[in-house]
């Protein structure tokens, strides 16, 4: 037997019955719910990193579940259920492809025209939203209001440089980015000889603000790009333990050798990345 939606969601309402109902799921409400969502989407994230497809597969689930029960919640309160989020939502999927769904039906098809790049695309989405957006207040919002606070810092300055982009408040050329880099550093420089703690604060936060708008500028994901680097340098550690083991323990090794088995760490990662070249 294979279970599909009708049953989880069945399922939900069995958790949630307030007489025979899970103890924990009766108590939940959407703000307690809300950190639980939140590990779900990085375990799904660290499983797609791993490639760990079984554990994906697994993960997904877990999300799903997320979905199911803010949609029951919903529908306890009486506001939405989850009928109402997926027609919600593929009316807004349909809204927003225009260049595949033309008059708004899902059993209607287009081609992609040859001329509409990805770029065309991505900036024809963006001007949807932002019409929904008006059309469903009764005044347009500030232009940074809609992201999130709760996104992890590095991916929410990326997000909030995006959309000040999007009305030419940007630089043209990375080059001047690294100059602000530059001129960042200089800035927090001065305050660490100063010893002034809570400017050195504000001024590191603009140092790792100006390197996140760098990332932009190169097409980079600044969080994905540090999960690799913490990743890379986990990695290497291990090393460095393993030969400070050897050596005795902690104690027995200086700077120096911490920083010699690193740079063997570095190396022996070179040599498994490296790509195989037609004379081997």
């Amino acid at each position: 037997m294979t279970y599909g939606l009708p049953d989880l969601l069945h399922l939900m309402q069995r958790l949630r019955d307030p007489d025979t109902g899970c103890p924990w799921d009766r108590k939940q409400t959407f703000a307690s719910i809300v950190p639980h969502t939140l590990e779900e989407a990085y375990e799904v994230a660290d499983a797609i990193a791993q490639q760990d497809w079984p554990h994906v597969e697994d993960e997904l689930g877990d999300l799903l579940f997320q979905v199911v029960f803010y949609a029951q919640l919903g529908q306890e309160q009486q506001t939405f259920d989850f009928t109402s989020i997926m027609d919600r939502l593929v009316r807004k999927l349909l809204r927003r492809h225009p260049h595949v769904f033309p008059n708004g039906d899902l059993t209607e098809h287009a081609p992609v025209p040859l001329a509409l790049t990805e770029a065309d695309i991505k900036a024809n989405w963006e001007a949807i939203k932002a019409s929904e957006k008006i059309d469903s207040e009764d005044r347009p919002g500030a232009l940074l209001d809609d992201v999130p606070l709760a996104l992890p810092a590095l991916s929410r300055a990326q997000k909030i440089q995006k959309k000040a982009a999007s009305v030419g408040f940007d630089w043209s050329d990375p080059k001047a980015v690294f100059a602000k880099i530059r001129e960042e550093l200089d800035e927090l420089e001065a305050e660490v000889l100063a010893q002034d703690q809570p400017r050195m604060s504000d001024e590191l936060g603009d140092v790792l603000f100006a390197v996140t708008n760098l990332a932009r500028h190169l097409n980079v994901n600044a969080e994905h790009a540090l999960r690799g680097t913490n990743d890379r340098f986990r990695q290497r550690f291990a090393w460095v333990e393993q030969c400070a083991q050897q050596a005795g323990g902690w104690t027995a090794m200086t700077l120096t050798d911490m920083e010699q088995a690193w740079q063997q760490a570095k190396q022996q990662e070179k040599r498994l990345n490296a790509t195989p070249t037609d004379n081997d």
